[in-house]
């Protein structure tokens, strides 16, 4: 299958185009590399550079590529900075869909999935959470997702060719063996967490210990990159007449103390840590449940340990200290 993707040279989007390609697929990565890396992209993907603000760029690549589905990875995606500018995720993630989904009808591409998030759930009344856990944003950031997700719903019902998965998950963690997490700055906690180990930090901050959470501290479900990019090529392959909404998790949460004290026994380092105030949009406690793609897709994460997860990425950091340099 032609797989356009964009957001493909970011951290998942680069480790979904390299299990896409090694499943045999077809793949164009359309990436501005504001916040991704050339050097991540698959050498058998094709890389164009572009933005998605710019929808005459996004027509000539797909007008040259034909694609017969579109995996949409890029987005700005950090809670944190969604509170402090709103605009930039209600504008710039919103419109940018709205070019790409422009596009797919021009195009009449019948196969999108969309990363979505589980900051769609900022007060979940049931935990673990499901699909049909009521949707209450947690920030800018979720909303800008949850109004993609309407897009989606709406285009789909007035063109019939199209269908879509929408694929809500929770933190992404790990590394494959060739491509990991590098972003500049790098604000994801299980990566902060050994960039201390490697002497780039003197140590990491836990933003608040008075959660209602056993120690304290947030709770997490972590989901290995490559089970992640799994679920994204069972969910293509299962779209057919219907859209597809699935939460994807390993079903278990750890909170930030526990990651620490595993990062500590993987690496062998002492991570100091220290104790800073709450950020506003973290909810105390986010763990999916995936029963519903398990059972419909098969699916089923590889890494279901969190020791296994760090591992995996603490690999990659070793290998690659100083990320992709390019």
């Amino acid at each position: 299958m032609k797989v356009f993707v964009t957001g493909g040279a970011g951290y998942i989007g680069s480790v979904a185009v390299e299990q896409l390609v090694l499943a045999g697929h077809e793949v164009m990565v359309f990436d501005n590399l504001s916040l991704g890396h050339g050097a991540a992209v698959h050498p058998s993907a094709k890389l164009v550079v572009g933005d998605l603000c710019d929808i005459e760029a996004i027509r000539s690549a797909m007008g040259d590529f034909r694609p017969e589905a579109i995996m949409h990875f890029a987005a700005k995606s950090l809670v944190g900075e969604s509170m402090e500018d709103p605009f930039l995720y209600l504008g710039d993630n919103v419109t940018n869909a709205l070019n790409l989904l422009k596009c797919v009808v021009e195009f009449e591409v019948p196969r999108f999935i969309l990363s979505s998030t589980a900051n769609l759930f900022d007060d979940p009344e049931h935990i673990p959470i499901v699909e049909g856990e009521r949707i209450v944003p947690g920030s800018p950031y979720g909303e800008s997702k949850f109004i993609i997700e309407r897009y989606l719903h709406w285009i789909s019902k007035v063109y019939p060719f199209f269908n879509y998965a929408a694929l809500r998950y929770f933190n992404a963690a790990g590394a494959s063996e060739e491509r990991g997490e590098d972003h500049t700055p790098e604000l994801h906690l299980i990566p902060i967490v050994l960039e201390v180990a490697l002497g780039k930090r003197e140590r990491i901050s836990m933003f608040g210990d008075d959660y209602n959470t056993p120690d304290g501290t947030c709770v997490r479900d972590y989901i290995h990159v490559t089970d992640l990019a799994q679920a994204h090529i069972l969910a293509l392959g299962a779209i057919g007449n219907e859209n597809k909404i699935y939460n994807l998790g390993n079903g278990q949460g750890y909170s930030v103390k526990q990651v620490i004290e595993t990062a500590r026994e993987i690496t062998g380092h002492a991570i100091p840590a220290d104790v800073k105030p709450r950020r506003a949009g973290d909810p105390a406690i986010l763990i999916a449940g995936s029963g519903k793609i398990s059972e419909e897709l098969g699916w089923k994460p590889s890494f279901t340990q969190l020791k296994d997860i760090i591992a995996s990425a603490w690999a990659w950091h070793q290998a690659n200290p100083e990320g992709y340099q390019d």
